[in-house]
């Protein structure tokens, strides 16, 4: 029998620009990590610098993946770069609007209060709108090359798709809210779902314990593109223990659950948000939606992995008898 492998791509490449800009990340994380302890300011109940600490951090990771996507592409390899252009200048727009507005004490985002914060945001809105466009297409790339076998490349592609859904989610967050156009101060927008932005939070995150909180939904679904193919990783490293996994009909599936689950988990966060409940306070409603959910994933998981345990005995018993044939003959 051979013995499994797991295959890593020959001759990898990457897209420079998203390459830089995950550097350029990396040294603002660093910065925003060291200035949150040297500047106590506060914005909406929170220190100044958490907000580009998060981001950066988001950011970085990002980048890094699609980098490394777009330098694994054969077919329109060209054109996707183009959109890996696109998306590095986006998100390097945003990050400085960002950055820029936590170092002067104020918001960025939602922030209508004078003609220049008006500007700002009017520009990171418009970088936004473009970095979900241009992710969207070379998205629908990946559909046009093969990523390794049958198993990673779906796990590459459905990661992708629920990261644009994710990227989509954050529209939720630019509509104002009833209270904001009954008494109109500035501000257009909002994160958390029943009280006004800048109520308690977990730490670095910020995301609302007393309130629902749009972030999660639009967080957890982005990088979706980083969790499923590491959950493929770690399945491709049980295989080497796990005989019936190094079958790639088996994990392809196993991957179709799985990010049926995740899809399954990201309604749920999105769902508990608009209903003004917080992450950290889950109803009974709620818990049952998360139980039913995950019953899902483990049942259809031990259905494949049972399914292919019955298939593959019969498999080995003939082996067996072939070997023993040999011998006796």
């Amino acid at each position: 029998m051979t013995a499994f492998t797991i295959g890593l791509p020959q001759n990898v490449s990457w897209h420079r620009p998203l390459l830089w800009l995950a550097a350029a990340m990396g040294a603002l994380t660093l910065f925003a990590l060291i200035a949150r302890f040297v500047d106590p300011r506060e914005i909406s109940g929170a220190n100044g610098w958490d907000k580009p600490l998060k981001f950066a951090v988001s950011t970085l990771i990002y980048s890094v993946t699609w980098s490394w996507l777009i330098g694994q592409l054969r077919t329109a390899r060209k054109a996707a770069s183009i959109l890996g252009d696109v998306i590095a200048v986006a998100l390097f727009v945003e990050l400085v609007i960002i950055t820029g507005a936590s170092a002067i004490g104020t918001t960025s985002h939602y922030n209508l209060t004078s003609p220049l914060s008006a500007t700002l945001w009017t520009v990171m809105a418009f970088s936004i709108v473009v970095l979900w466009m241009a992710t969207f297409v070379v998205s629908i790339v990946l559909f046009r090359n093969r990523l390794g076998d049958r198993a990673r490349t779906l796990a590459i592609r459905l990661g992708a798709l629920i990261a644009v859904l994710g990227l989509g989610l954050g529209f939720l967050m630019t509509s104002p809210t009833a209270q904001q156009l009954d008494d109109f101060r500035g501000v257009a927008g909002a994160h958390t779902v029943g009280i006004a932005d800048g109520g308690p939070g977990l730490p670095i995150l910020g995301w609302s314990t007393v309130a629902g909180d749009l972030r999660i939904p639009h967080f957890v679904g982005m990088h979706a593109l980083q969790v499923i193919p590491i959950a493929l990783i770690l399945i491709e490293i049980a295989a080497r223990r796990v005989a019936v996994l190094r079958d790639v009909g088996v994990r392809s599936r196993l991957v179709g659950i799985l990010s049926g689950g995740y899809l399954g988990a990201l309604a749920l966060v999105t769902w508990q948000s608009l209903r003004g409940q917080s992450i950290v306070q889950p109803d009974a409603l709620t818990l049952i939606a998360g139980a039913a959910v995950l019953a899902a994933v483990l049942g259809a998981v031990g259905i494949v992995l049972g399914r292919a345990t019955l298939t593959a005995r019969p498999i080995a018993k003939s082996r067996r008898a072939r070997l023993e044939d040999s011998v006796l003959g």
